[in-house]
């Protein structure tokens, strides 16, 4: 009865503030969880959501003692919190702050993505006739940090020459992967996750598999060039398109990283899976 009254005094404009409140809410939360995944906050968010758990349940079973520890926590530990997660607390507002909710892609961001796509599929039509193996991956809205700093910083404009030259075989740089982040090669030789996946073919060597398993923890675009065959291959959202050529190559990145109205019909991706 008391819940009925309090919506009786709910107008439409009540209504539709209440709607664009929660759906506000909602993408700043989903912002912020693409922004951090595949980065160490994630294990942050993880413990602050155990202690609020904690904090409930001692507050529902009269525990004061813990009650006391999760609250002395709480207090302090979002002070902690700003005071160790400076960086990427500034990070994330700098991510925010140049993303598409204020204005659109500017023409010469469109010309860098062009730029990173044509460097991307030069550098890969000359390792692949050359069957220099290659890992290369390119971040999306997931944060790649915690990889990045696995590897040597570079932090070099993207060009097909410095592409290839890392990947030279006997050179210090060419084990590992280079990943592409806000149009830089922010690390080379980088450690990428293996996927675990038992249905990944057995011929797939330890290149491939780091590139499923990047794939499948971020939304990142990995691209593969087998040192044995040239063959060149693309993996995304935990699928792998295989022996793929350079045509097909440069439909998927334009269609990932230019492309920005949805598509109407079937999607470029699903249009070159290996079946």
């Amino acid at each position: 009865m008391l819940f009925a009254n309090f919506f009786d005094d709910f107008t439409i404009l009540d209504y539709i503030a209440s709607i664009v409140d929660i759906l506000v809410v909602w993408y700043i939360l989903y912002k912020i969880f693409m922004i951090v995944r595949g980065t160490k906050a994630v294990q942050l968010i993880n413990g602050i959501f155990i202690i609020l758990v904690l904090r409930g349940l001692s507050d529902l079973f009269g525990l004061r003692t813990l009650g006391w520890l999760m609250k002395q926590i709480i207090d302090w530990g979002f002070l902690a919190i700003i005071i160790i997660f400076q960086p990427e607390i500034r990070r994330a507002l700098e991510h925010l702050g140049r993303g598409k909710i204020f204005t659109r892609i500017k023409q010469k961001e469109v010309e860098k993505q062009e730029q990173l796509v044509d460097a991307i599929v030069k550098a890969c039509e000359y390792m692949g006739k050359r069957r220099i193996g290659a890992l290369i991956s390119i971040a999306q809205e997931t944060g790649l940090n915690d990889y990045i700093e696995t590897g040597i910083p570079m932090n070099a404009e993207v060009s097909s020459e410095l592409l290839i030259n890392t990947f030279i075989p006997n050179t210090p740089l060419h084990d590992g992967a280079v990943i592409i982040q806000d149009y830089e090669i922010k690390a080379a030789a980088c450690y990428l996750p293996l996927s675990e996946n038992p249905f990944i073919p057995k011929e797939l060597g330890t290149r491939h598999r780091a590139a499923i398993g990047i794939s499948e923890v971020t939304d990142s675009i990995t691209v593969i060039i087998s040192e044995e065959t040239g063959g060149i291959s693309l993996t995304k959202n935990g699928e792998l398109h295989r022996d793929i050529t350079l045509e097909q190559l440069k439909d998927m990145l334009i269609d990932r990283l230019i492309n920005t109205e949805p598509p109407t019909t079937a999607n470029l991706w699903s249009k070159w899976v290996k079946k």
